[in-house]
């Protein structure tokens, strides 16, 4: 089954234009608040309607505003888990997850929600109430709720950015076994590139209502478009003042190598994960090096987010142990000039 959009749709002076596919599996689409990812789920679930456009999931037309086509959400077959999943407190986990199919006989109410349900592993919680949930149980009934009507495709919106750090670790690791199992295409949105990377085949970039670039995640980090979507996927943008040849000079005069020539303002992308940081200046000819007092040291579970400069690395606990860093301390960010990629300047959107 595919999902097939192209649309457009204005709200004010920002305008949602996109035309891609979708097919089985998980397609995230990544980025800003206010880039339209939330937009561009509701007009597919027929919540909004775009001024132009065509929407099919395999044979079937959802939206055709050129043929006055224009299916109603409720016939669409789509499964929609809103952004706070929207359960209804006054309401067990079992009418949470029953609700859309209320228009069925009570037997067969009953069987679907407890086949669910079992499929989830949540047939023990069904007497609860939402607020008596783990947040990871909350989700499970969430999209209990939206597969039980059996839909065509599943959309999700945000929905992991209500759950604090190690809630959502966890949830997010059974939210990719839960996904991966089903055999319907799921259309996910996001603004956080490591849920993307965990959930993810194929990640569409939307900036400014238009797609900006699709790829699985690691294409997106070995060759991102540009700054923009560089920064998305996590990389350290440093500006510089290329010549023509591969050096590259930064405000502060530091020099750095890049692996193919270029000339006049430029975007540099480094990742956190390709930097190692070090008390002592490395030898290695083939390393750029960025020298300055440790600004910041952030615990990330077991790596530590420790920047220098412009530059942040990614370590692991037991070096920065080794290491003896601390925060003002004088040390070097060292990293290899193959793997610092020129972008393109983007053409909209912000980078810092």
């Amino acid at each position: 089954m595919t999902l097939a959009v192209a649309l457009q749709k204005r709200l004010g002076a920002f305008t949602l234009d996109v035309d891609f596919t979708a097919g089985s599996g998980v397609t995230i689409v990544f980025g800003e608040s206010g880039s339209g990812k939330t937009t561009l789920l509701r007009c597919v679930a027929g919540i909004a309607r775009p001024e132009a456009g065509r929407i099919a999931l395999g044979d079937r037309v959802l939206l055709d505003t050129r043929r006055g086509v224009d299916v109603v959400p409720a016939r669409r077959r789509i499964g929609f888990v809103f952004q706070q999943l929207a359960l209804f407190p006054h309401l067990t986990a079992a009418g949470n997850i029953g609700y859309g199919i209320a228009h069925l006989s009570a037997a067969e109410r009953h069987d679907r929600i407890l086949a669910v349900a079992g499929s989830f592993r949540i047939d023990h919680v069904l007497d609860r109430r939402p607020a008596g949930l783990s947040g990871g149980e909350r989700q499970r009934v969430g999209l209990a709720r939206s597969l039980v009507t059996d839909p065509e495709i599943l959309l999700l919106d945000e929905p992991l950015s209500a759950l604090d750090a190690h809630t959502k670790t966890t949830v997010r690791a059974e939210l990719q076994e839960l996904l991966h199992g089903l055999e319907l295409p799921v259309l996910l949105v996001t603004h956080d590139f490591e849920d993307a990377a965990a959930l993810a085949g194929q990640v569409s970039v939307l900036v400014d209502g238009k797609l900006r670039q699709s790829g699985s995640p690691a294409e997106l980090v070995a060759r991102p478009a540009d700054g923009f979507v560089a920064s998305f996927t996590g990389a350290n943008l440093l500006h510089g003042h290329a010549d023509g040849s591969t050096r590259v000079r930064l405000a502060d005069g530091t020099v750095l190598a890049v692996a193919e020539p270029a000339s006049g303002d430029v975007v540099l992308a480094v990742y956190p994960w390709d930097v190692t940081v070090g008390v002592e200046p490395p030898h290695d000819s083939a390393l750029n090096v960025v020298a300055g007092p440790i600004r910041t040291i952030s615990e990330l579970g077991n790596r530590v987010r420790v920047t220098i400069g412009p530059v942040s690395a990614e370590i692991t606990a037991e070096s920065l142990r080794r290491l003896g860093l601390r925060t003002g301390q004088p040390a070097f960010a060292a990293f290899k000039a193959t793997g610092t990629r020129v972008v393109a300047v983007p053409h909209s959107g912000t980078v810092s």
